[in-house]
């Protein structure tokens, strides 16, 4: 996992890679800013204050929480961005790995914005209750982690499994190494805690799970094999 990881962040800097990122940064800024304009505008507008040192100051704090609670929004965004771009850099990857194999099947448009919109929905939700637990001592962190670990392993994982197996036996890859994908999940939650730097989580999610998911799909296939042995 950890060379996987390696290379993953090593393949974000390669040409096809560089392209899609101003694509990803650009959208996940603008969804981000759109955001941050409405939460800002609904919470200024929503008190009514007598005066205006006490309006700035409102505006001030809110800016502030709101900077926070923003964090907690990269990974629903980051599902969604992941969902118009991860084809085209998951088949840049394969390409990498196995430039004589045909690449895997790339997911049908509705398929790829179900899985993206599904997972973002969880993840919001998810790091609502973790944003509730922020000032909790000692919970708050692993509540984060533990969250994002658990979402990240396992919708990226998804999509890069999809693009080779049906829903159903993806599911049950899932399942069967949940620790390992949870572990993998750590790595991308760790990059996801770092300012600017996790603006680059949508594209090494991808080529990191890509590479995960091809180790987990190949030893699934050798499993029967070493059984039947």
């Amino acid at each position: 996992m950890f060379n996987a990881a390696l290379a993953a962040a090593s393949q974000i800097l390669t040409p096809p890679f560089r392209t899609v990122l101003w694509k990803t940064l650009a959208l996940t800024l603008a969804l981000l800013a759109l955001v941050w304009i409405a939460l800002h505008k609904l919470l200024v507008a929503g008190v009514a204050l007598p005066y205006p040192w006490a309006a700035t100051a409102l505006s001030f704090i809110g800016g502030v929480s709101l900077f926070i609670g923003l964090a907690f929004l990269v990974a629903p965004v980051s599902f969604i961005v992941a969902g118009f771009f991860f084809d085209e850099l998951a088949e840049a990857v394969e390409h990498e790995l196995a430039p004589g194999e045909a690449p895997g099947r790339a997911l049908s448009l509705l398929d790829a914005a179900w899985l993206s919109v599904k997972f973002s929905a969880v993840a919001l939700g998810v790091n609502l209750v973790a944003l509730l637990l922020l000032l909790v001592p000692g919970v708050n962190a692993a509540a984060f982690f533990g969250a994002n670990a658990y979402l990240f392993g396992r919708g990226y994982f998804e999509l890069a499994a999809s693009r080779y197996l049906p829903l159903g036996e993806v599911r049950r890859l899932r399942k069967r190494n949940a620790l390992r994908l949870f572990g993998a999940g750590l790595v991308m939650a760790a990059m996801l805690a770092v300012p600017v730097l996790n603006l680059l989580m949508p594209l090494f999610g991808t080529a990191f799970m890509v590479r995960v998911a091809r180790n987990i799909m190949r030893s699934a296939r050798q499993a029967p094999r070493s059984a039947s042995g």
